[in-house]
């Protein structure tokens, strides 16, 4: 495999991850918020359905994700103001909550975040 195609690669398996990770936090938030959630079929309500896919859309078509770790991270936040109220929102929720539900991913997500941080203030120093 050459090189270009191995970080064709990484780009697409991260792109996947937080495609999952950002899905895992709307149907928390949904299951524990509203009462159209299906618990027997896992389904979301069609709200938190519309909010997955348009989080699935950006993500498909962000041209940083080679860069950036999370959306919060992003120096362009390219979701409509009504989309991303709704996120900040279920990220409010869930976040927390993740810790219980997902431990793993949560804690990588904070270690992702740490670096992230740690790698913003060094570029700022320069």
């Amino acid at each position: 495999m050459r090189p270009e195609e191995r970080q064709l690669e990484v780009i697409e398996e991260k792109r996947r991850k937080e495609q999952y990770v950002v899905e895992e936090m709307i149907r928390l938030y949904c299951r524990k918020n509203h009462k159209g959630y299906d618990r027997k079929a896992g389904k979301m309500c069609p709200a938190c359905w519309e909010l997955t896919e348009y989080a699935r859309l950006r993500s498909e078509k962000c041209p940083f994700m080679e860069d950036k770790t999370f959306c919060s991270n992003c120096r362009v936040h390219c979701y409509k103001p009504e989309m991303r109220e709704k996120i900040r929102q279920v990220m409010r929720f869930s976040g927390p909550r993740m810790l219980l539900y997902h431990p793993v991913l949560a804690i990588w997500h904070v270690a992702c975040s740490i670096k992230e941080k740690k790698k913003q203030k060094e570029e700022r120093k320069l």
